[in-house]
C-alpha cells in the first residue's frame, strides 16, 4: 500500500461535507438524477449510522434553481459526543489563545499500513504546533506522508498512534460521531479535485455544508462567501459552466461558510495555471491574515509554499526540516536536498 494512500480516495468528497463516501455517494446520485429546472429531492437518504451520528435524514429538498435559499424539510437527530467540546447546535467555539494553546497540535504521531513484514511507515513520530491564525504547507518527496499527515490531522484517517488536538479537541477521545460533528463545524476541506456536485449551482454547493450542519442558511451568507473569492456573479452557475480556477474557488467558499477553526488544503492548485494559483493562494492567505483560520497546505510546488508562514518538510514520515518566511528558491533547494536522500 502506498504511503499516501488516502482514505475514500473514490470519493474524497465526502470528507467536505463531514459524511460517509456511501453517503456522500448518495447525495451525488441523487442529485444528478434530477432536473436542472426542478427541486432536487433527497428522498429516503437514511443515514442510520451510527458512526456518522445521525439518526434520522429522511427526506431533504434542495432549493430549486429559481428559489436557490429555501430551507429543506430535515429531521436531524445526534448521539451525543463522548467530547462535551462538541455539540450539535449552537454558535461556534470561542478561539483560543494562539500564544498559549495551539490550534492543531501533533504529538508522536505513528501511522503504520499493514503488519508484519508487509509494514509500511507513513507517519514516524511526528510532532508539530501550530499556532492560530498561521499558515503552514507542508512539502517531500512522493511516498513521505504528506497526505497523510493531513488525513491524520484533520480527523479523515486514525493513527496508529499518537496524538491529535483541534481547538483544543482530542480526536482520539471522539468516537465517528464526534469526528463527524468536529469536521462540520471546526474543519474546512480543499482538495485539487474541486468535488463541487455537478448537478448543484455554485451557491448550492457552498450552502450544503450548512444543510447538512442544521445552520441558517441566508442568502446573505452565502453570497458574502462567493464574494469574497470574487464569485459574486456566479452564484447560479452550475460546475461545467465555470473555469478550474472558479471552481476551485467555489471550494474555498464551501470551506468558509461554516468559519471553520482550521482549513486543510491538499494540492488546492496542483490542477491550475499560475495565474489562477497566485488567485487561490492569495485567497488563502487572506483567510490566515485577515480572518485568523489555521491554514495546512500540502504541496509540491515550492513557488505555492513560498505563500506560507512555514513550511514543513517531510522525508519517510519524519519530520526533516522545517523553514519559516523562505523564498521559493530557498525551498526549492531544500527540497531537492530532501529528494536526493530517498
Amino acid at each position: 500500500m502506498r504511503k499516501d494512500a488516502q482514505p475514500g480516495s473514490d470519493q474524497p468528497g465526502c470528507g467536505l461535507i463531514g459524511v460517509s463516501v456511501a453517503a456522500y455517494q448518495q447525495i451525488s446520485a441523487a442529485a444528478a438524477a434530477s432536473s436542472p429546472s426542478t427541486a432536487i429531492s433527497w428522498v429516503g437518504l437514511n443515514l442510520r449510522r451510527r458512526k456518522e451520528g445521525v439518526a434520522a435524514f429522511t427526506t431533504a429538498t434542495l432549493a430549486s434553481r429559481d428559489d436557490p435559499w429555501r430551507q429543506p424539510r430535515v429531521r436531524y437527530s445526534a448521539r451525543p459526543s463522548r467530547n462535551p467540546g462538541l455539540t450539535t447546535s449552537g454558535p461556534p467555539p470561542a478561539k483560543l489563545d494562539a500564544m498559549t494553546t495551539p490550534m492543531v497540535s501533533l504529538r508522536d504521531l505513528r501511522m503504520d499500513y499493514g503488519a508484519g513484514p508487509s509494514r509500511v511507515t507513513a507517519l514516524d513520530g511526528v510532532s508539530i504546533d501550530l499556532p492560530a491564525g498561521s499558515f503552514t504547507a507542508v512539502m517531500g518527496p512522493s511516498g513521505s506522508g504528506k497526505s497523510t499527515l493531513l488525513h491524520c490531522a484533520a480527523g479523515l484517517d486514525r493513527p496508529t498512534a499518537g496524538q491529535v488536538t483541534i481547538d483544543g479537541v482530542h480526536l482520539t477521545d471522539l468516537d465517528e460521531t464526534g469526528l463527524t460533528l468536529l469536521r462540520r463545524q471546526r474543519i474546512g476541506f480543499v482538495f485539487q479535485a474541486f468535488n463541487l456536485i455537478s448537478s448543484l449551482t455554485a451557491a448550492q454547493n457552498v450552502a450544503l455544508p450548512l444543510r447538512l450542519a442544521r445552520q441558517q442558511i441566508t442568502p446573505g451568507g452565502v453570497a458574502a462567501a462567493l464574494a469574497a473569492v470574487g464569485l459574486a456573479d456566479r452564484a447560479r452557475h452550475r460546475p461545467v459552466e465555470l473555469s478550474g480556477g472558479q471552481q476551485q474557488r467555489v471550494a474555498i467558499a464551501r470551506a468558509m461558510v461554516t468559519r471553520p477553526a482550521v482549513i486543510f488544503a491538499d494540492e488546492p492548485t496542483g490542477a491550475l495555471d499560475n495565474q489562477t494559483s497566485r488567485q487561490v493562494l492569495a485567497l488563502l492567505r487572506g483567510l490566515a491574515t485577515e480572518h485568523g483560520q489555521t491554514i495546512v497546505m500540502v504541496t509540491h510546488d515550492p513557488v505555492a509554499a513560498a505563500w506560507a508562514d512555514s513550511v514543513l518538510l517531510l522525508t519517510d514520515g519524519r519530520l526533516a526540516d522545517r523553514l519559516d518566511g523562505a523564498r521559493a528558491e530557498i525551498i526549492a533547494t531544500r527540497m531537492a536536498k530532501a529528494e536526493a536522500t530517498c
